[in-house]
């Protein structure tokens, strides 16, 4: 087999329609050859013929979608100095469009001899490594238009492709647990009805389990454990023997696209699934070590912001390189609408600090492409000054840790949080309006899949991560999560009426709050992990949403469905500029928003510093939103009035006087979980009182105006 020369770019293996274009970035390389399997396993093996800018490449008339192929790279062996080359070791493409087999932890896939780590290992990997797959880039997308939902107009739900589905009755047995699974019809229906308008997607990227995991009979569920930047996981195909992953995601994310619903990427560039230093070779690490990751003094080691045994160098042009293109395609050729960042502050460390003028930063600003889809940050990893909610650029969103922190505690009656409670549901200004960004920064959570489900967090005091066969040492310790009297599932009707409510309170909070709010899967239906806060391993019934739930707590599904069209109608619940505390037009009277103590007067800073801080109501004014819609025109909407009480015993507020309206009526109330309209309910003058019940939220809506 004789190749032509072909061309350095792009990157990858590029099929067109003839032949295919092979290239591979490698630095320290002294040649490559490029390994193609037959269905039967064997290999030929061709030298790429052509070196420019450290690309080797070639082009093989006649290989088309399906061909599998790994690549061998010659060159220098001296780990002592990062150099870790062995042409013994088949290596994944860092551009495979498509992956296919399992990693099987056999001693030929490491760099060393099991029983003397100093000892090099020449064995052969090729017959326990995955293959990249050379794919069909042809589609068609038919009338395909992304949402492009603005963020104030957002509900995001995150959700775990496999988890999902695994146990829909309705989804047939053969897709559940895939791509076209979520796309079935009865899961875009569920979403529609939920009010959701974006999905964001635990990892896709290729991945693997861990020998550590595999040993004990458990896989890694999460996903975050990347091996390929570019191919679908081919574990979410319906018929992964086939490579088919990479259409049958492009029909997921058509369908759900045709039903208004946006496609946001969990991603993680942090790192990859070839650990420290007595990790496996897979691809990066034979290719260009010195390239793919961060060094430590002693080149031999691995610098690890991730807790993961290694993290990407990012300050290498190439790995940046291989960032941006494997973003770029996500956007223009997956058609995907944005990305959540894993442990994002790791991209951002030039050097040793975390730099919010990073040239990660800097590429995405100028992308084209980019720049213009939802960019969502974790913005923390585990390394030295790590943890950076609100220091990420203007262009950026994040994960509001502090929110979450925030409503937890208040809810669970922890004293002292008023303040910082009403910046929070505000849209967080002390952390975003200095860097010019909106309140849609903020991505709102209570819950995601790190930690406990929205149910576990008013039923446990405790992590029960037994299952996960680390002795409980995995998992966070302080969950800020209240049991509520007893210790997980009980029948005592007392406590498990006051856990419905607590779950009603910390759902209407976020949906209430201006920002972006972010659902977790199965929080709606009541869904529990049994106390589990660290599911990562879990691939079964402990991680899956059960459905059945969706009968049992069907009051729970239509108070939260309600709640997400109540906040869709009122744009006041969703402004896109921060309150300003004062009126906003020159004509106006009324400020746009105002505090109130439970007696109905104005909040002082004595009051904002009491140590009880238990029971506040906000005034949102309908009319003080200073933003114009699409076609230039005022935007208007009703005013409400915003009732918290987290406080053990009932509290009789007073609603407020001097113009702020004539009467009021209540339109939710998380004690009964009514959501109503306002002619349904029995109207309170100013000037009255209302009881507030024992930890509840009332949302009262302005019917009569002075």
């Amino acid at each position: 087999m004789r190749p032509w020369p072909g061309t350095p770019y792009p990157l990858g293996a590029s099929y067109d329609g003839v032949g295919t274009n092979f290239t591979l970035f490698s630095e320290v390389a002294d040649y490559v050859e490029l390994c193609l399997f037959d269905d039967d396993g064997t290999e030929t093996r061709v030298r790429l013929p052509e070196v420019d800018g450290f690309v080797h490449h070639g082009y093989i008339l006649g290989v088309g979608p399906g061909q599998k192929y790994g690549y061998r790279v010659h060159g220098p062996h001296d780990p002592d100095r990062g150099l870790r080359c062995n042409p013994n070791k088949l290596l994944i493409d860092p551009y495979a469009k498509a992956i296919t087999g399992d990693v099987d932890w056999h001693e030929s896939l490491f760099g060393y001899r099991f029983g003397n780590p100093e000892t090099r290992n020449d064995q052969d990997s090729a017959a326990h490594v995955p293959l990249s797959v050379v794919v069909n880039p042809f589609f068609d997308w038919a009338n395909d238009r992304p949402p492009k939902t603005p963020y104030n107009e957002s509900v995001v739900y995150e959700t775990h492709v496999r988890g999902l589905t695994m146990l829909h009755p309705e989804v047939p047995p053969r897709l559940r647990g895939t791509y076209a699974g979520l796309a079935h019809p009865v899961v875009i229906d569920h979403l529609k009805a939920l009010g959701v308008t974006a999905v964001e997607l635990m990892p896709v990227h290729q991945f693997i389990t861990d020998d550590r995991l595999d040993q004990r009979g458990l896989r890694n569920y999460w996903g975050y454990n990347t091996i390929g930047f570019f191919a679908p996981h081919a574990g979410y195909a319906a018929l992964p023997e086939s490579a088919n992953q990479v259409q049958e995601f492009k029909g997921m994310v058509r369908a759900l696209h045709e039903a208004g619903i946006e496609v946001i990427l969990d991603v993680v560039y942090n790192h990859t699934a070839e650990g420290n230093h007595l990790g496996p070779t897979l691809s990066m690490r034979g290719i260009d070590n010195q390239a793919y990751y961060r060094l430590g003094d002693e080149p031999k080691f691995y610098t690890d912001y991730t807790g993961t045994g290694n993290s990407l160098n990012v300050r290498n042009p190439h790995t940046l390189q291989l960032i941006m293109d494997s973003l770029r395609y996500w956007v223009t050729e997956m058609r995907v609408d944005g990305f959540r960042f894993d442990l994002a502050a790791t991209l951002a460390r030039e050097f040793y600090d975390v730099d919010r003028l990073s040239t990660f930063f800097d590429l995405v600003q100028q992308d084209p492409t980019v720049s213009q889809v939802k960019l969502i940050a974790e913005p923390w990893d585990v390394g030295p000054g790590g943890y950076q909610v609100g220091n990420f650029p203007p262009l950026w969103t994040e994960w509001n840790g502090k929110y979450r922190d925030t409503v937890r505690d208040f809810w669970r009656g922890q004293p002292a949080t008023l303040g910082e409670f009403a910046s929070r549901i505000t849209g967080s200004s002390d952390l975003y309006q200095d860097d010019g960004r909106r309140p849609h920064a903020s991505i709102n959570f209570v819950t995601a899949h790190d930690g406990f489900t929205l149910n576990d967090l008013v039923s446990y005091n405790q992590k029960h991560n037994d299952a996960n066969g680390e002795n409980g040492r995995d998992g966070a310790d302080d969950n800020r999560s209240w049991n509520c009297g007893v210790e997980g599932p009980t029948d005592d009707p007392e406590i498990n009426e006051l856990r419905a409510r607590q779950r009603r309170n910390l759902l209407a909070t976020m949906l209430l709050s201006q920002g972006v709010p972010m659902l977790l899967h199965g929080d709606e239906l009541g869904r529990t992990q049994m106390g589990n806060n660290n599911a990562y391993c879990q691939d079964n019934e402990v991680s899956w949403v059960d459905w059945t739930l969706a009968e049992k707590n069907r009051d729970l599904l239509e108070f939260t469905s309600a709640l997400t069209a109540f906040r869709r109608q009122h744009p006041v619940l969703r402004r896109r500029r921060f309150f300003q505390g004062k009126p906003i037009r020159k004509n106006d009277e009324l400020r746009d928003i105002a505090w109130f103590t439970p007696s109905g007067e104005e909040m002082t800073e004595q009051n904002w510093g009491d140590d009880f801080g238990r029971c506040v109501v906000v005034f949102l004014n309908g009319e003080g939103i200073p933003d114009l819609d699409q076609r230039g025109m005022r935007v208007l909407d009703d005013s409400f009035l915003l009732a918290f009480n987290a406080h053990h015993e009932d509290i009789r507020i007073t609603l407020p006087e001097d113009g702020y309206g004539l009467q009021w009526t209540v339109v939710v109330d998380t004690a009964t979980g009514a959501v109503t309209a306002p002619d349904q309910g029995e109207p309170v003058l100013s000037g009255g009182t209302l009881t507030l019940s024992a930890r509840s939220l009332v949302v009262l809506q302005r019917t009569g105006q002075e």
